[in-house]
């Protein structure tokens, strides 16, 4: 995209965050040259603090990429292959799950089994979904209390449903599989070969000062946070904390075969689904523009929203973060409106 494009969208963007009031980061750069990036708003309401460019926020369902690069990590060792059923690793472990359903099945959000966060339910973003007491939900194998007891919802490849719970057993198969914790895995597999020092899998209860505290809602004196809402240390579904600098240095790392070989990045990104009700393909882990070039990770939840996209053939990568349920979505809307002209 040429740079008198992007400079239009970045005062678009500009524009659309300040109307709405966001907290929150938006960030362009090409190829790491950064065209734009501004912080809006605080990172901590009750004392102040500003949110930075550097600050480090909740990724909600788009850290999912990183589960998926670490069982392709694990493909490529040929510990695991993609048509590798998961009910042998279970073990007895989650007997709702059918024996047909592979690793393929989980990444692409097309296993059919029932999930502990159900996307096609009807429930409100500040609700309290989870079974099991926050606090407990540290490690992966705490998590099999939470995601167990849902039946079957439909035969394995039947449908595309977003699967929030699939992410988690992808994640307790891992650690299985590997004999190394997800968060360690993670680390070595993912953050560690693609350079990003800002990310980590923080815990709610304790978080650093360089991280934003998220909000349920808007409203600048609402201090009500997400964090009895949301597992206290993200996992294979999700949690994971960033920065705009980390995201666009995990996109060039993909790009140029840092964390896999340029193949498996491929098959990663290669659609499988059509996801009209997105308005976007879906990949194994990320998801694709419906007709365009461009891979995408997205995450809504409890005082979180997030896109990053990233135009592989013109390495451009723009995203938009806020510390709250809703506040990204309008910058978000004002950039696919940007895109498609």
């Amino acid at each position: 995209m040429p740079q008198p494009e992007l400079d239009a969208i970045a005062t678009a963007l500009d524009e659309r965050a300040r109307a709405d009031a966001m907290s929150g980061v938006v960030s362009i750069d090409v190829d790491g040259t950064v065209l734009f990036a501004r912080a809006y708003g605080l990172a901590d309401r009750a004392h102040g603090v500003p949110l930075t460019v550097d600050t480090r926020f909740g990724m909600a369902s788009a850290s999912k990429s990183f589960t998926a690069l670490a069982v392709m990590a694990l493909v490529e060792d040929g510990s695991l292959q993609l048509d590798t059923p998961v009910r042998g690793i279970l073990d007895g472990d989650l007997p709702t799950i059918d024996d047909g359903v592979t690793v393929e099945h989980l990444l692409s959000h097309t296993s059919g089994i029932g999930d502990y966060l159900d996307e096609e339910a009807d429930w409100e973003v500040d609700d309290y979904i989870l079974t099991v007491p926050v606090h407990e939900l540290a490690e992966t194998e705490a998590f099999v209390r939470a995601v167990a007891g849902h039946a079957q919802k439909t035969a394995p490849g039947e449908r595309f449903a977003y699967n929030n719970g699939g992410y988690i057993v992808l994640a307790l198969v891992a650690e299985r599989v590997s004999g190394v914790g997800f968060h360690e895995l993670v680390g070595e597999r993912v953050f560690a070969p693609a350079g990003l020092k800002g990310t980590a899998f923080l815990r709610l209860d304790e978080l650093p000062g360089d991280a934003a505290i998220g909000y349920l809602y808007e409203e600048p004196e609402s201090l009500r946070s997400n964090v009895l809402h949301l597992p206290v240390r993200g996992n294979g579904d999700g949690g994971a904390f960033t920065t705009a600098p980390d995201l666009s240095r995990f996109w060039r790392a993909l790009a140029d075969g840092k964390v896999l070989p340029a193949s498996t990045v491929a098959e990663l990104w290669k659609p499988r689904r059509t996801v009209e009700s997105e308005g976007l393909r879906y990949g194994l882990g990320f998801w694709l523009d419906l007709d365009g070039p461009g891979i995408v990770l997205e995450g809504y939840d409890a005082g979180v929203s997030i896109r990053s996209r990233f135009d592989p053939e013109t390495r451009t990568t723009v995203t938009i973060v806020a510390n709250s349920s809703e506040g990204a979505w309008g910058v978000i809307r004002a950039y696919s409106d940007a895109l498609a002209g």
